[in-house]
C-alpha cells in the first residue's frame, strides 16, 4: 500500500535483544502483557492487539521475516517492529526496538542482512537486528517503497515528484503564499490535495568500502505527469522486475485532468532498463489492468484485468502474455469469481491466486490452460491473503477471521489445511469469551438466496433478550467475509452484547458478476429490500428485542436511505462517511468514473443526464436519501472525517442538519484530522465508545 506521508528526518533507533530492556524505553512500543478482566473484548484491547503483516521467507527457506504493529492509546501512535521466526513457527522473536515504524523489510541475497524502510530512507541491519546503518544517500524527497532486482544490482523505489503549479512558479516573490493554482480535475484525492505524485525510480546498487550504497535513481516516467504507482493505494505490487533484471513490467494510467477523473484505463507497460523504452502490452484493453507479475523463467507476465471501461468493480480476470510474441491468454474465462494477488509457482507452470467465493477468501491455483483448483477448503472459515511458496512445496501466507486478527500460517498443498506459525495474540484471545458465528441463506423479495453471517455474544442464551445490529457494507461492491478490522469489528460488537447480522446483499462481489452488477443504477432498489429482509429476519427471532443498523460510505448511504423507508423496523441508526445528497456528491467527489458508472447503470450518470437516461433520472430523483428526510423519525447518529474527499464532510453535516430540522433525535461526531476512515488510536477509541454509547441508549 502506498505510504503517502513519510517523515523527512532520519530517526533515532536503538536495537536491543532482551524484551525486559525494551520495556524500559518509554518511546519504544513493543509487545506487552494485556489483562482481560471479564472475558470481554473492548475497543482498548482490540486496538492494542499486535497486527501481523508482510511475511518474507529467507533465501534458504529456514526463517520468516515479518512485522508486528503495536499501538499505544496513551501516546496516540503505533510502531511497527520487525520479527523473525523459524519456518516451522519456533523461535519467534522481536529483533528491533524502534521508536518509529520499520516497513518494507526484505532479506539480502545471502540471508545475512535485512533491508528496511524507516523515515523515508532505506536502512540495512544484520539478520539479528544489530549493526544498523543507512544505505540511501541523496534521495531528498524520501522513499515510499523499494524492491531490489533479482541479482541485487539495481533497486527500484517509489518517491514523490511535484504534481502541481506552486505560487512561486508564477510569482517568484510570493514565497509565503499558500494559494493553490488548479487547472484541471483530480486536484485532490482521498485525503489530500495532489501537490505531489508518486514516481518510480531505478538506481544502481553500489558498494563503498564493502558497504551498500544507494543514490538517486532514474525516473522511469522521465518527469511525465502520470502516477506510478496509481493513487491513492497503489504500491510496488504494480511493478515487477523481470528475472534477468533487464526490464520492469508496470501498471499505469497515462492520463491527466478530466480524462484521468473519468477513466479506469490503466495499462501494463514494459520498460527496458537499457533503452529506457516503454511498450504497452495491453493496448485496446480499456478497463483496469493491474498487478503484473513475471514468471520465474521470464517467458510470461501475468496480470489482473477488468474488461469494461469506467467500471471499477468489473470481474477481475487473470491473463498471461508472452511479451516477445504479444500473444495473450485469459486463464479465468470459465471461472465465475474474481481473481486477486497472482503469484507464480516456482516451476513457472502454474499461478496461485486469492479469490472471494461465497463470502470466504481462499487460495486457488491454475495451470497455464486455465484449469483452476481450490487449495483451501470451501468450509474453512478464514480469509487467506497473498501467498509465498515454501521450499518444501507448501505455502506461507497470512489469514484471519472474525474471531482473530492476522497470523502467519503454513498451508498444505495436499489437503489445504493450515498450521499457525505465529500466535501474536493467542494470550489475549485465550482470556476472551467465545462468540458464535453461523452463516444463513435468506430468501429475498424476488426469491433469490442471499448469504448472511450472524454472530452471537459469548454465553448466548436464546431465552434472554438481546439488542440486534444490522451492518451495511460499503463499496457498494464489497463483500462481508471472514474479515478482521479495527474499525468495524463484529467480534467487538458481539462482546458488547449485540447479535450481529451481516447480509451480503446485491452488489457484493463473492457471488458472481451478475449479483455484483445488479446494484449499479439501483441503489434504492433490491439491495435496500435485501437489508430489510435481513433485519426483519433477525428482529423476528424471539431473543431479539430492539434492532439498530450501522454502516460506512455506501453503507452510510444505506443508513440514510433506510431511515426514510424502513417504517418501524429499526430503533436506532448510525452512518459514518455516508452519501446523503447524490447531486451534491457528484459535484464534490474526486474519482468521477465511479458515480458516472453507478449513477447511470453503466455510464452517463451525471445530473445533467437525467433527461436522456431514465436510470440516472431515477437515481437522482428517487435514489438520493435527502429526498426522504420528511419521513425520518428514527434516532440517528452521524460521524465523518473532515479530510474525507471521497465522500466529503458536507454530506454528513447536511444529513445531521436535516435530522435536526425534522426534529429527529440525532448526534454528530466529526474528526478534523481523519479521512474516510478513523485511524488515529485515540480517535478510534473515541469513535467506538460513541458508537456503543449511542446504540446502548436507544436499544437497551
Amino acid at each position: 500500500m502506498n505510504l503517502k506521508k513519510l517523515l523527512a528526518a532520519s530517526l533515532s533507533m536503538i536495537a536491543i535483544a532482551a524484551c525486559s530492556e525494551q520495556q524500559e524505553l518509554p518511546n519504544v512500543l513493543t509487545k506487552e502483557a494485556i489483562k482481560v478482566s471479564d472475558g470481554r473484548l473492548t475497543p482498548e484491547i482490540m486496538l492494542r492487539m499486535g497486527r501481523v503483516s508482510d511475511p518474507q521467507l529467507s533465501p534458504d527457506g529456514s526463517k520468516i521475516l515479518y512485522g508486528v504493529t503495536y499501538t499505544s492509546i496513551e501516546q496516540n501512535r503505533s510502531v511497527r517492529q520487525l520479527c523473525i521466526a523459524n519456518a516451522d513457527g519456533s523461535g519467534s522473536r522481536i529483533i528491533t526496538a524502534f521508536e518509529k515504524s520499520a516497513n518494507n523489510a526484505r532479506w539480502s541475497a545471502d540471508g545475512k542482512e535485512i533491508y528496511f524502510l524507516q523515515g523515508g530512507q532505506i536502512f540495512v541491519m544484520d539478520a539479528d537486528g544489530g549493526n544498523i546503518r543507512q544505505v540511501s544517500e541523496g534521495i531528498d524527497a524520501g522513499v515510499n517503497e523499494f524492491c531490489f532486482s533479482p541479482d541485487f544490482s539495481h533497486i527500484m523505489y517509489i518517491s514523490e515528484v511535484k504534481g502541481c503549479t506552486k505560487p512561486t512558479d508564477v510569482y517568484p516573490d510570493l514565497e509565503k503564499s499558500t494559494g493553490r493554482i488548479i487547472n484541471g480535475l483530480m486536484y485532490r484525492h482521498w485525503d489530500c490535495f495532489v501537490e505531489n505524485i508518486p514516481h518510480t525510480f531505478v538506481s544502481k546498487v553500489e558498494s563503498k568500502g564493502g558497504k551498500t550504497s544507494i543514490g538517486p535513481g532514474f525516473d522511469i516516467l522521465e518527469g511525465a505527469p502520470y502516477e506510478l504507482p496509481t493513487l491513492p493505494f497503489g504500491g510496488l505490487e504494480q511493478l515487477s522486475w523481470s528475472p534477468d533484471g533487464k526490464s520492469i513490467a508496470y501498471s499505469c494510467r497515462k492520463l491527466t485532468g478530466k480524462d484521468y477523473a473519468f477513466s479506469t484505463n490503466t495499462d501494463i507497460y514494459l520498460w527496458d532498463l537499457e533503452k529506457h523504452s516503454h511498450l504497452n502490452l495491453t493496448e485496446g484493453m480499456m478497463g483496469y489492468d493491474t498487478d503484473p507479475v513475471w514468471s520465474p523463467d521470464g517467458k510470461y507476465i501475468a496480470w489482473i484485468s477488468m474488461e469494461r471501461a469506467g467500471f471499477e468493480a468489473d470481474k477481475q480476470r487473470l491473463f498471461i502474455i508472452d511479451p516477445k510474441t504479444m500473444v495473450k491468454k485469459e486463464l479465468s474465462a470459465d471461472y465465475k469469481y474474481n481473481v486477486a494477488s497472482p503469484v507464480w509457482r516456482r516451476d513457472g507452470k502454474a499461478i496461485y491466486f486469492n479469490s472471494l467465493v461465497n463470502a470466504l477468501q481462499g487460495i486457488f491455483v491454475t495451470d497455464l490452460e486455465g484449469g483452476i483448483t481450490r487449495i483451501t477448503p470451501a468450509d474453512c472459515w478464514y480469509d487467506f491473503e497473498t501467498v509465498t511458496e515454501q521450499a518444501d512445496g507448501d505455502l506461507i501466507c497470512t489469514n484471519h477471521s472474525m474471531a482473530r486478527p492476522n497470523e502467519i500460517v503454513k498451508v498444505s498443498l495436499k489437503d489445504g489445511s493450515f498450521s499457525q506459525i505465529t500466535d501474536e495474540n493467542g494470550d489475549i484471545l485465550a482470556q476472551l469469551g467465545q462468540e458464535k458465528c453461523e452463516e444463513r441463506w435468506l430468501t429475498t423479495v424476488d426469491n433469490k438466496k442471499m448469504h448472511a453471517w450472524v454472530i452471537y455474544p459469548p454465553d448466548f442464551d436464546p431465552a434472554k433478550k438481546y439488542p440486534g445490529m444490522l451492518f451495511c457494507t460499503g463499496g457498494p461492491q464489497g463483500t462481508l467475509s471472514q474479515s478482521w478490522s479495527t474499525r468495524w469489528n463484529y467480534k467487538l460488537m458481539a462482546h458488547q452484547g449485540y447479535v450481529v447480522i451481516l447480509p451480503n446483499r446485491r452488489g457484493t462481489t463473492a457471488f458472481g458478476q451478475e449479483w455484483c452488477d445488479q446494484i449499479s443504477g439501483d441503489y434504492c432498489g433490491l439491495n435496500m429490500q435485501d437489508y430489510l429482509v435481513a433485519a426483519r429476519t433477525l428482529k423476528n427471532e424471539p431473543y431479539i428485542d430492539k434492532i439498530g443498523a450501522s454502516g460506512a460510505s455506501y453503507g452510510g448511504y444505506s443508513i440514510y436511505y433506510l431511515a426514510g423507508i424502513h417504517g418501524n423496523v429499526f430503533d436506532a441508526l448510525l452512518s459514518h462517511a455516508g452519501i446523503f445528497n447524490e447531486e451534491s456528491m457528484w459535484y464534490n467527489t474526486e474519482e468521477m468514473w465511479f458515480p458516472n458508472w453507478d449513477n447511470g447503470g453503466g455510464g452517463n450518470g451525471a445530473p445533467w443526464d437525467v433527461e436522456k437516461n431514465p436510470v440516472a433520472r431515477r437515481h437522482y430523483t428517487q435514489g438520493s436519501p435527502h429526498t426522504l428526510v420528511t419521513k425520518w423519525h428514527t434516532p440517528i447518529m452521524v460521524t465523518h472525517g473532515e479530510l474525507d474527499y471521497r465522500v466529503p464532510v458536507d454530506q454528513g453535516m447536511s444529513a445531521f442538519n436535516a435530522a435536526q430540522m425534522m426534529g429527529v433525535p440525532s448526534q454528530m461526531l466529526l474528526f478534523p484530522d481523519e479521512n474516510h476512515w478513523i485511524l488515529k488510536p485515540q480517535n478510534a477509541v473515541h469513535w467506538q465508545r460513541a458508537f456503543f454509547d449511542w446504540f446502548d441508549k436507544w436499544l437497551r
